[in-house]
C-alpha cells in the first residue's frame, strides 16, 4: 500500500505546488505591484522553494542539438536504433555539410554507453554524452520506467539485462566500444565475457567506471545495506505493485520514490545546505547559481521504477553472492569466465571520493580478465572526485574524458587473433590417412618417398649455392 499513499499525496500537493509556482511569480515579476512591497524578494524566494520541493519530476530530455568538432557547429540528432520493452538503443547521429568536418568524422570509432538502471534516468549522463560526440559516434541505453512498462511485456531479470547489452553489440558490430558507468559494469562484463566465450568478435575496448565488480573491496553504505540484510528482507520491504494510474499497472517493481529517498539519506545534510544556498541565490539575484541548481535537480529529483526481478537480481548476484568474483555466476545456463576476453582493451575508473563504489571494487575487473594482455589494461584514478564527479563536472571533462579519449583512440586496430599452429607433419600425413582406404593408407604414409623428396630438395640447394 506504500506506493498508493506515496500517490495520493504526490496528487495533494500538486495543486499546492502549482499555487506556490504563481505566487511566487506574482512577487517577482517587475509588472506586478506586489512585487515592490516590503519582503518581497524573500518571500517569492520561500514560494519558489516550495514549488521544487513538492512538484512532481517528470524524465528530463537529453536536449543535445548540436556539438563542436574541429571549430564547426555540427547538428546532432536523436534517433531510435533498437526498441525494446524495457529499454530504447538511442544513436545521436551527426551532419554536417562541412566536408573537412564530415572526413573527421567519419573516422571517429564509435562508442556504446551502458547508462545504469539504478533508479536514474539515462539523461544523467547527458554531459558524459555531449563530450563524447565531439570525437566519437555514440550510441547510449535508455531505460524504460517499469511503471510504464505493461504487465503483458513479462518479467526482466538480470538475465536479460546482459542479452540487452549482447543484442546492442552485435547490433553496432565488433568495432564498438563500451563505456559502462556504475550499475552496468557487472552485467556488461558478463555480457562480453559470455560472447568471448562463444566466439563471437568482442568490442575494441571496455571502459568501466565507478561500479561495483567486487563489491566486497571497501565496502560503502550501499554495499552494508545489501549485506547486512537477508534477501528475504528486500523482498518483503522494498517491492510493490504499480498502482492503476500507470500503464504498468499491478507489475512488482522497486519504486524509484524508495531509491530517491536512500539517495537523500546517503547525504541529507548536503542537499539541505544546497536548497538553503538556493534560496539564498534567488534572494540575492544569482541566476547563475539557482539555474545550475535547478538543472542538477530537475535531473536528480527525476527517478524511475526497476523492475523486481531485476532488483532483486541484482542484490543476491553482485552484493550477496558476489557470483561474479567467485566464478559462480551462470546467465541462463552458461558460466560467466571473463578470462575468456582476449582481445578487448580494459581501463577501469576510480573517483578518489567514491561513496557509491568503493575503492577497488572497479579495479578488481583486471584480476578477472586474465586473458587480456597486461599491455592492455589499463587504470585511472580521479583525484578529488566523487561518484559523479566521473561522468559529469569539471573533472569529467579535464581530467577523466581525455584518459578516456586517447584509450579509445590508442585500440582501434583490432586485436590480432593468434594463428592456429599446424600439426606436425607426422600428424597430418596420419590425420589425411585415417579418411582413406586401408589399401591407400599404406602407401601414403610411406617414409621412404618422403626421404627421398628431401634428398632431391637439398641437392639441388646444393647446386644453386
Amino acid at each position: 500500500m506504500l506506493y498508493q499513499y506515496y500517490e495520493a499525496q504526490r496528487a495533494l500537493l500538486s495543486p499546492f505546488s502549482e499555487f506556490a509556482s504563481a505566487s511566487s511569480k506574482l512577487y517577482n515579476h517587475p509588472l506586478s505591484p506586489f512585487t515592490h512591497t516590503p519582503m518581497a524578494t524573500r518571500v517569492s524566494a520561500g514560494l519558489d522553494l516550495m514549488h521544487r520541493l513538492a512538484k512532481e519530476y517528470e524524465k528530463p530530455e537529453f536536449n543535445i542539438h548540436s556539438v563542436s568538432i574541429d571549430g564547426t557547429d555540427v547538428a546532432v540528432q536523436q534517433q531510435v536504433a533498437i526498441e525494446k520493452p524495457f529499454c530504447r538503443l538511442l544513436r545521436f547521429k551527426r551532419f554536417t555539410d562541412n566536408l573537412h568536418t564530415l572526413g573527421h568524422m567519419k573516422a571517429h570509432p564509435t562508442v556504446l554507453v551502458v547508462a545504469p538502471l539504478s533508479g536514474h534516468h539515462s539523461t544523467l549522463l547527458r554531459e558524459t554524452v555531449r563530450e563524447l560526440l565531439k570525437d566519437h559516434k555514440v550510441f547510449i541505453t535508455d531505460w524504460t520506467d517499469a511503471r510504464m512498462v505493461p504487465a503483458s511485456a513479462g518479467p526482466f531479470h538480470l538475465d536479460d539485462y546482459v542479452a540487452y547489452v549482447q543484442e546492442f553489440i552485435r547490433h553496432i558490430g565488433p568495432e564498438v566500444n563500451v563505456i559502462s558507468v556504475c550499475q552496468p559494469t557487472v552485467p556488461v562484463l558478463a555480457a562480453i565475457s559470455l560472447m568471448a566465450s562463444q566466439g563471437e568478435a568482442t568490442p575494441r575496448t571496455m571502459t568501466m567506471m565507478g561500479g561495483p565488480i567486487d563489491a566486497r573491496r571497501s565496502p560503502t553504505a550501499v554495499n552494508n545495506l545489501a549485506t547486512n540484510k537477508p534477501h528475504e528482507w528486500f523482498e518483503h520491504n522494498v517491492i510493490y505493485r504499480v498502482p492503476v494510474n500507470y500503464p504498468g499497472n499491478g507489475r512488482r517493481v522497486y519504486p524509484g520514490f524508495l531509491q530517491h529517498t536512500g539517495f537523500i539519506a546517503m547525504n541529507p545534510d548536503r542537499h539541505l545546505k544546497s536548497h538553503y544556498d538556493y534560496f539564498l541565490d534567488l534572494m540575492r539575484g544569482d541566476d547563475g547559481n539557482a539555474e545550475f541548481h535547478r538543472d542538477f535537480y530537475d535531473e536528480y529529483n527525476a527517478v524511475l521504477d526497476m523492475p523486481a526481478e531485476y532488483y532483486l537480481d541484482t542484490i543476491k548476484t553482485v552484493f550477496q553472492d558476489f557470483a561474479l568474483v567467485n566464478g559462480t555466476w551462470r546467465v541462463k545456463g552458461q558460466l560467466v569466465q571473463p578470462q575468456d576476453i582476449k582481445t578487448t582493451a580494459l581501463l577501469t575508473i576510480e573517483g578518489e571520493l567514491d561513496d557509491i563504489s568503493g575503492a577497488g571494487q572497479t579495479r578488481a575487473a583486471h584480476g578477472l580478465c586474465t586473458g587480456i594482455p597486461r599491455e592492455r589494461q589499463f587504470h585511472y584514478d580521479v583525484a578529488g572526485a566523487g561518484h559523479y564527479g566521473i561522468f559529469s563536472g569539471r573533472r569529467w571533462r579535464e581530467k577523466v574524458y581525455p584518459q578516456v579519449r586517447d584509450f579509445i583512440a590508442s585500440h582501434q586496430q583490432p586485436e590480432a587473433k593468434p594463428l592456429k599452429k599446424l600439426a606436425a607433419p607426422r600428424q597430418a600425413v596420419a590425420a589425411a590417412a585415417s579418411k582413406r582406404p586401408a589399401a591407400r593408407n599404406a602407401v601414403a604414409v610411406k617414409k621412404p618417398k618422403v626421404a627421398v623428396v628431401k634428398k632431391a630438395l637439398s641437392m639441388k640447394s646444393a647446386r644453386k649455392a
